[in-house]
């Protein structure tokens, strides 16, 4: 047999000359599979954006249906059956499964965002409010209203309740700006407070005092700011988490609440962060607008005009446009982000509550 001949060793030189050594060639080929690898999942985020398309899930609190309307055309795609007053609208992170919360069912329904279909229902136990969905779409965080006076965490593979941990009047559950599959954050409204879920233990991290009645709240994604609606204030609070202090900001002075919807505690019910992080966008209830908070400045825009009793408001991923239900005029307003201004209002159902924009992939 003839003696086995090892390969050639190849040399690499730099452009003096110079021979490369094996160790720093091996790691400038770690760094480069590195980049490409960081470059390819970066692709294919693109290419899912681009071949999605995002959609305003309105659910209509009076009726038993949601009302889909795409962004870009300001058009109504659809509007499908869900369940006697929808509450509660939340997605998973690649927007494939939307869930809704029926009070009157006191269930979970899991929606096929493709085909805008109720795909499985899970029972609850108690009255649903606002639930919140773990990016991966493993766990929905629900609040139960009395004699519940819980958060349930529903195992989405298994399709039922894994936890229950105790909440005094519960209403909102939302997880950290940009989504986490680890907290998810939920008001207990009588305690004047917002309570932090490990989602690994499944258990309270943290309570945060709001000093006052806490409605809709933001959590910033490294968990430092929360800002919230308060009952009565027409304004928000600011809490900075790690001091423990906090501060207001106040609109300018409102009209006595006419709603048929909401009650007169309820000057402000929708607050957003835009997806850069910089602005709040605030629904005055009593002032059928909405105003736009400057977070580095410090400075509150002039009021952007929308319908009768603005109730919730959600912004798309990619900060283009807002979706804002006017609660006493049935319908919609859609608004450019950039330009801060209404470029359609969409008649929808009854008394259109909680929005949700949802980027649903399109293949």
């Amino acid at each position: 047999m003839a003696p086995r001949q090892d390969a050639p060793l190849v040399l690499e030189q730099d452009s003096l000359g110079n021979t490369i050594p094996l160790e720093k060639r091996t790691e400038d080929n770690q760094q480069k599979a590195r980049a490409l690898t960081l470059m390819a999942v970066a692709l294919l985020l693109a290419a899912s954006a681009a071949q999605a398309r995002s959609m305003l899930y309105v659910a209509n609190s009076q009726g038993d249906d949601i009302t889909v309307i795409d962004l870009a055309t300001q058009k109504i795609t659809t509007t499908f059956k869900v369940g006697p007053i929808v509450h509660g609208v939340c997605a998973q992170a690649d927007g494939r499964r939307a869930f809704a919360t029926i009070e009157s069912e006191h269930a979970l329904k899991v929606i096929d965002t493709k085909s805008n279909t109720v795909t499985d229902t899970i029972a609850l136990g108690g009255q649903p409010n606002e639930c919140a969905a773990t990016s991966d779409g493993h766990y929905v965080v629900v609040p139960l209203l009395a004699p519940a006076n819980s958060a349930v965490i529903v195992d989405m593979t298994a399709k039922k309740i894994v936890k229950t941990l105790p909440l005094r009047h519960p209403h909102n559950c939302f997880t950290p700006e940009g989504g986490s599959n680890t907290v998810v954050y939920c008001e207990e409204r009588d305690a004047y407070r917002i309570n932090r879920i490990d989602m690994k233990t499944m258990e309270y991290t943290n309570m945060v005092r709001v000093a006052g009645d806490p409605r809709p709240f933001i959590v910033t994604q490294d968990e430092k700011t929360l800002y919230t609606a308060l009952s009565g204030l027409h304004g928000m609070a600011i809490i900075d988490i790690p001091s423990k202090t906090m501060a207001q900001v106040m609109l300018p002075p409102m009209p006595w609440m006419n709603c048929r919807v909401e009650p007169p505690n309820t000057p402000v019910h929708g607050i957003t962060m835009t997806p850069d992080g910089k602005k709040i966008w605030i629904t005055s209830v009593s002032d059928s607008g909405v105003y736009v908070y400057d977070i580095a400045s410090g400075k509150l825009g002039k009021k952007l005009t929308v319908g009768e009793c603005p109730n919730w408001i959600s912004i798309s991923r990619d900060g283009k446009y807002a979706g804002v239900s006017n609660a006493d005029t049935d319908d919609a307003s859609i608004m450019d982000v950039k330009a801060e201004k209404e470029i359609a209002r969409i008649k929808v159902g009854k008394a259109p509550k909680r929005v949700l924009v949802i980027d649903v992939p399109q293949d």
